[in-house]
């Protein structure tokens, strides 16, 4: 609902009618084809009209030329599983502060999350939680949730026959009937199979179910659900079936790389350049054991599900307990990549489905007649996805945003 994916209004004035050419040294489109060299894109209005080698770049005096020669560039990421309003500290103090916080702290939160998105190049999230009433009131005061293209989960009540939210406007619908794989609290626990086969007929929203192991996947499938998030020991049955019926998983794999993280550990703290804890005590043993198993058995439905064809997305889970906004979508990319995906799979994985499965229009595969919206970094193939960390810059609509900051000042999470 909320597609605000925008950069200074003077700025882009300036810049419409006017034709340029982006020189571009290493290109992913995010389509899924292959990485391509030395080629060229022809921008005017924001949308993408030429894509062809740079030996073909037309001369022409009066277009514009950036010369992006000795850069990467990809198209802007979707994180289609974050919770803008809820801090990823691992100090159950301070996530319990966040979780009564004022409104105006809220919005606050909330304001630093987008913020924290979009310094690492996610300019579409999917949001977990009801936060329409929050994202409405930073948008009417011009603050940096404007610059993400932000859609909202619909809530709804098991008591009432009508299941569906109040506000039409909402853009989704997850559902989570028994828990994430990291124990955190369960969202709906009490409907049953009935009620949630009411709930796929009854609305025209796509609907995303969080659910893990056979017998949970399989319900929500069996449901008519859109998307599985998480699916956790769902077995290759359950993927054979999404493959066949179009259904997109979100796999969270790194909810169960933090998971590790924190138990081979044994601390509480987290680090959040490193994605990992420090280690004030010895590791628990039986967690431990417990999320390598689960680690691997992850990534070994994620490589089936490649071979299956099953549409991914990526989805990182930012807002849970140290995983954190933003950086962590490179995370999930790698562990992905760790999976056999490719580095054009993952790339489509992180945009172009994300973006078409929520309706992002603005945002996805950078083809002609798409936005020109993308990421900017330096170095080599073989350093990528890391490199996507450290991004030189990002284009919003066919120029420059005004709003990346290239090296931003880090506050506590």
């Amino acid at each position: 609902m909320f597609q605000t994916c925008t950069y200074d209004s003077i700025h882009k004035e300036k810049n419409m009618g006017v034709k340029r050419f982006v020189i571009v040294g290493k290109f992913v489109d995010g389509t899924g084809a292959a990485l391509r060299r030395n080629i060229f894109l022809g921008v005017k209005d924001g949308v993408i009209t030429d894509i062809g080698p740079v030996s073909d770049l037309p001369g022409n005096d009066s277009s514009v030329v950036d010369d992006f020669s000795h850069c990467i560039i990809v198209p802007a990421f979707v994180d289609c599983s974050v919770s803008l309003s809820r801090s990823p500290s691992v100090d159950r103090r301070v996530q319990i502060s966040s979780e009564n916080a004022s409104f105006a702290e809220k919005i606050t939160m909330l304001e630093k999350h987008v913020g924290y998105c979009y310094d690492h190049g996610v300019l579409g999230v999917a949001d977990s939680d009801n936060i329409s009433d929050l994202v409405n009131r930073s948008q009417e005061e011009m603050t940096e949730v404007n610059m993400v293209d932000i859609k909202i989960s619909s809530q709804f009540s098991p008591s009432r026959e009508n299941y569906i939210a109040d506000n039409p406007g909402e853009d989704f619908i997850k559902i989570n009937r028994f828990g994430n794989i990291d124990g955190e609290e369960t969202a709906h626990p009490q409907l049953d199979n009935e009620e949630l086969c009411r709930i796929m007929h009854q609305t025209k929203e796509k609907v995303v179910v969080v659910a893990n192991g056979v017998q949970q996947v399989g319900d929500a499938l069996a449901a008519g659900c859109d998307a599985i998030e998480q699916g956790y020991c769902m077995g290759e049955e359950n993927l054979k079936k999404m493959a066949a019926e179009g259904v997109v998983w979100i796999p969270s794999v790194l909810r169960a790389k933090n998971g590790l993280n924190s138990a081979s550990a044994g601390g509480n703290v987290c680090c959040r350049f490193a994605q990992s804890c420090l280690t004030p005590g010895k590791p628990v043993l039986e967690a431990d054991k417990f999320w390598k198993k689960m680690l691997a058995e992850q990534l070994n439905q994620l490589r089936l599900a490649r071979q299956l064809g099953v549409t991914t997305l990526i989805g990182t889970g930012a807002g849970s307990a140290g995983i954190l906004h933003g950086e962590s979508m490179v995370e999930e990319m790698k562990l992905f990549m760790k999976a056999d995906y490719s580095l054009e799979e993952t790339v489509r994985s992180a945009t172009e489905n994300g973006a078409q499965f929520f309706g992002m229009e603005n945002l996805g595969a950078l083809t002609v007649g798409r936005k020109a919206t993308f990421l900017i970094t330096k170095g080599t193939v073989k350093q990528l996805p890391r490199k996507l960390s450290y991004l030189e810059g990002i284009w919003v609509d066919g120029a420059p945003s005004t709003s990346y900051r290239k090296n931003p000042i880090k506050v506590a999470p």
